[in-house]
């Protein structure tokens, strides 16, 4: 994998400051450790940092067109890049290299802005057209790969990789986006195409920008969709057979590398499924890796351990401590805003302990997004049903009194925490969904926020990301909607986000099989009941892998990739948190109401309530503000240093 950065010039072609592109692509050095190149020409300069995976002696960035007027520094990996290689070259182009990057070049100068559409992969890359004057940003189907991108009041473009590349102009004003806060709040992450900062943002997946020197600002273009149109002729065992065969395909696709490769193995169905099709590719066994806790109920390395010696892998696994207060200071400087899936540090911590052998990992993430696998989806689908049942002039003010009357019993087994439940079912579809995945809910975030905060707010609710994700959304049936919302804003801002920087932090690359654009286009044809049956989610990849794997694995309740935050939160993190949740940087923002942040401490302290994702996120954002935010150059000044 590889880290790029760049400046363009929008509006004439001043001289670009190489040493400001340095800087910036230097910033990314952890994405490409084993080699720097650059481009710069009038009025355009590109960098690159490059991690070796394929084409080890040729596949050196900036790469060149024959006559060098197209040029590209990219960051992923074209899995077709060979079949695209011999139809351009059909066509008359000639190649230098044997690396899917000098695909790309080419594949612009046939096809244009088109080209994305061909490639099968993860992506993200910066094409300078000299010719055109022209420059093209892309960004995968998905949303694997990432890239930001802003535009400043000199008339310069800059972009990059990560944001941390951006923030190394000292003209990029460090202004809050009050909106993108409101969302980090409600679901834990900021939501594609915003960033924490108004003047930064992020190209969203299936997105390309086109832009000629001279014209207008040009809004990003969507390339791809995917559609939900069940095909209600599939019987299950030939759905079965076509799902092995497209997983198969999608993993054995992934394989190529010149460099040692490997797997995460959590014990889950989705890594299991992945390592199981590895194993039918490799002659020789796969390597594989997991992390273990020292708290049983969080710990799945001994189910990882079952599929290893099914499969008869090369496996290793490590205990650690996730409670260490210094690695969430690192978190906050992997992903340069406020993040706070918890689930990041182990994800950071496996990835340090496959780089150890590997520098390639396939992971099993996106199988719960295209096979309808979280327990949400299930509770939604019941939801639903009772919607559907009641009309909502009587559903909303029964069910209204009802989650009033009830306790919060976030003490007590789970059948008798029905609160959230009923709450839920006295809103609409949306609003319910919206409920479900947030992890500060409407209650607290009225109560966090100054009156500042909701003053610059201006009636503005994080609601409406998912609402936009599904307007004209192109699907059939109520499950096929919240998966496609998942697809649109929970898989690029969490799952992938998340996974991109921990394993960027560590100069790993990995690959998402279950993500492949083509397999997932055919799981969107499968009827809603392939995927969630009765209490079974994911019904059809674990029938289909019932041969292949243990019944312990496919049907053993669902965990998740976590950590005990509650128990931490009342134990080893509790003063250290305390500390920087009423001492630090949060106060100074003038964006939170402090009384109200100890009294979310002392109601976890006493167990009263489970505050463990509210208190986790703040304390996230704390540690943003404190080794990302106040950061800026001093030439800044103290207004752009507070974002204010």
């Amino acid at each position: 994998m590889c880290g790029l950065a760049g400046i363009f010039d929008v509006r004439e072609r001043r001289a670009i400051d190489r040493d400001l592109l340095t800087t910036m692509t230097n910033s990314l050095v952890h994405r490409g450790p084993d080699g720097v190149g650059f481009h710069v020409a009038e009025g355009i300069g590109l960098g690159h940092r490059r991690l070796s995976i394929i084409d080890l002696a040729g596949g050196h960035q900036p790469l060149f067109n024959e006559d060098h007027s197209v040029c590209v520094v990219y960051n992923g990996e074209i899995y077709n890049f060979k079949e695209l290689a011999r139809e351009l070259s059909e066509r008359g182009h000639q190649f230098r290299t044997v690396c899917d990057t000098e695909v790309v070049v080419h594949a612009w100068e046939e096809w244009g802005p088109d080209c994305v559409k061909r490639f099968r992969g993860m992506f993200a890359f910066a094409l300078w057209d000299a010719n055109k004057e022209t420059l093209f940003l892309a960004r995968d189907r998905l949303g694997i790969k990432p890239l930001y991108y802003a535009v400043l009041p000199d008339g310069r473009l800059i972009f990059g990789s990560e944001m941390k590349a951006l923030l190394c102009d000292p003209s990029l004003e460090r202004r809050f986006d009050i909106r993108a806060i409101e969302d980090y709040f409600a679901f834990g992450y900021v939501p594609d195409p915003k960033t924490i900062y108004e003047g930064v943002r992020k190209l969203a997946p299936a997105h390309t920008l086109v832009w000629r020197r001279g014209a207008a600002q040009p809004r990003p273009q969507r390339y791809w969709e995917i559609a939900f149109q069940a095909d209600h002729r599939m019987n299950e065992r030939d759905a079965c057979a076509e799902l092995q065969e497209r997983m198969s395909e999608a993993v054995r696709i992934r394989l190529m590398a010149d460099v040692p490769l490997g797997a995460f193995l959590s014990g889950g169905v989705d890594s299991s499924s992945v390592v199981s099709m590895m194993a039918q590719h490799s002659a020789s066994p796969v390597n594989t890796c997991s992390i273990g806790f020292d708290v049983p109920d969080f710990d799945e390395a001994g189910f990882a351990e079952m599929v290893a010696k099914h499969l008869r892998t090369d496996h290793r696994s490590r205990q650690v401590a996730a409670d260490s207060f210094d690695l969430i200071e690192d978190m906050s400087n992997f992903y340069d805003e406020p993040f706070a899936d918890s689930s990041a540090m182990p994800t950071y911590q496996v990835c340090r302990l496959a780089r150890e052998n590997v520098t390639v990992a396939l992971s099993g993430d996106g199988g719960d997004e295209g096979f309808a696998g979280y327990r949400r989806y299930r509770w939604h689908h019941y939801e639903e049903l009772v919607r559907g049942t009641l009309p909502g002039p009587l559903r909303h003010p029964v069910f209204s009194l009802l989650g009033r009357l009830y306790p919060k019993l976030d003490w007590a087994p789970r059948p008798l925490r029905a609160k959230s439940t009923l709450q839920a079912l006295a809103r609409d579809s949306v609003e319910g969904y919206f409920h479900s995945v947030s992890i500060f809910d409407d209650r607290l975030r009225r109560r966090l926020y100054s009156q500042r905060m909701h003053r610059d707010l201006q009636g503005y609710h994080a609601r409406n990301v998912l609402e936009e994700a599904i307007r004209d959304a192109p699907v059939e049936h109520h499950l096929d909607r919240v998966q496609y919302a998942d697809m649109k804003t929970y898989l690029p801002g969490d799952i992938l986000t998340k996974v991109d920087r921990a394993s960027m932090a560590t100069s790993l690359e990995v690959r998402v099989p279950l993500l492949d654009h083509q397999l997932l286009e055919w799981a969107a044809t499968l009827p809603p009941s392939f995927r969630l049956r009765a209490r079974e989610g994911k019904y059809l990849l674990k029938k289909a892998m019932e041969d292949r794997l243990p019944q312990e694995i496919l049907y053993r309740e669902k965990m998740g990739f976590c950590i005990p935050l509650a128990k931490w939160f009342r134990g080893p993190l509790r003063e250290p948190t305390r500390r920087r949740l009423l001492d630090g940087m949060l106060d100074q923002v003038g964006l939170f109401d402090t009384a109200f942040i100890q009294r979310l401490l002392d109601e976890h302290a006493s167990g009263a309530s489970d505050h463990s994702p509210p208190i986790w996120s703040l304390l996230m954002f704390e540690s943003f503000l404190s080794n990302v935010h106040t950061t800026a150059d001093v030439a800044n000044g103290a207004q752009r240093a507070t974002g204010t």
